[in-house]
């Protein structure tokens, strides 16, 4: 039978899962894949819906129920944060209306994390794809967003307020975890599951170019260039194992947003107790 994957159209999903879709992982089985982007993931993943999925870290609180989390194919690393953009007149969120792109997505934990002491006026959540015009315009104040946003934010005459990668990297040195891929619990072997998605990590390195058209098929009109870069910042050496550095950022996160009051107490370590 076919599991059911769901991940973003982005291009570092999309080189990493190309060789599983594609059956060219030895021993995998057949998988239908649904493309969406993390906010309607993490719904669905709390309703179980998909066998693999990929979700936002800020998530996990409310999944680890019902999924294992797996130490590679998602999305962590260094110098890939969330940006805060504003059109360049503001120095702080004082009064401000915010765009963001998911009120359970590990960009907006995070910001609720820096703005703790000067939250702003107003929160609106919006599709990701309308945040920078809507701040260029001025029906926002400033966005959050993510991904291949950090190489074309300049070309709507924005200005990044902070970077949140920089401000978690200077206040934990650890890495900024952004995105997971889980297994739900007694649907799918997590370790056969990890073992595929390495592998297919494996091949997307080994041969970036077998990958190429499917991933400018689902790239939403990005500039080659723009794709390039983009799975260059985020397939990394996380992408194939998060280690214990992946591991800790994790734990970070959802123990500061835990004590903030702004998830469930819970830690990434229940979620790889495979045999629990």
């Amino acid at each position: 039978m076919a599991l059911s994957l769901a991940f973003s159209p982005c291009p570092n999903d999309t080189f990493i899962f190309h060789a599983l879709v594609h059956g060219q992982v030895s021993g995998a089985p057949p998988v239908e894949v649904t493309f969406a982007d993390v906010d309607v993931t993490n719904t669905a993943a709390e309703r179980g819906e998909f066998d693999l999925v990929k979700v936002s870290y800020a998530a996990l609180p409310w999944l680890l129920d019902k999924y294992h989390l797996l130490p590679c194919g998602g999305a962590l690393g260094r110098g890939c944060g969330p940006l805060v953009l504003t059109r360049g007149d503001r120095s702080d969120l004082s009064g401000a209306t915010v765009a963001v792109p998911g009120d359970r997505t590990t960009a907006y934990l995070l910001f609720r994390l820096w703005a703790a002491d000067r939250p702003p006026a107003r929160i609106e959540v919006v599709p990701f794809h309308e945040i920078m015009p809507g701040v260029a315009a001025g029906r926002y104040d400033a966005g959050l967003v993510i991904h291949e946003a950090r190489f074309t934010y300049h070309r709507h005459g924005l200005t990044s307020l902070v970077d949140l990668g920089e401000w978690w990297e200077a206040d934990t040195g650890l890495p900024i975890p952004l995105g997971a891929i889980l297994a739900r619990r007694g649907a799918v072997d997590p370790e056969a599951a990890a073992g595929w998605i390495r592998e297919s990590v494996r091949m997307a390195w080994a041969d970036p170019a077998a990958s190429r058209d499917y991933v400018l098929s689902h790239a939403q009109e990005m500039e080659l260039d723009v794709v390039d870069r983009h799975i260059g910042l985020y397939v990394n050496e996380f992408s194939a194992d998060l280690g214990e550095a992946g591991f800790a950022a994790v734990d970070a996160l959802l123990g500061r947003a835990a004590a903030a009051g702004l998830v469930p107490q819970t830690s990434s370590s229940f979620a790889t107790a495979w045999t629990s």
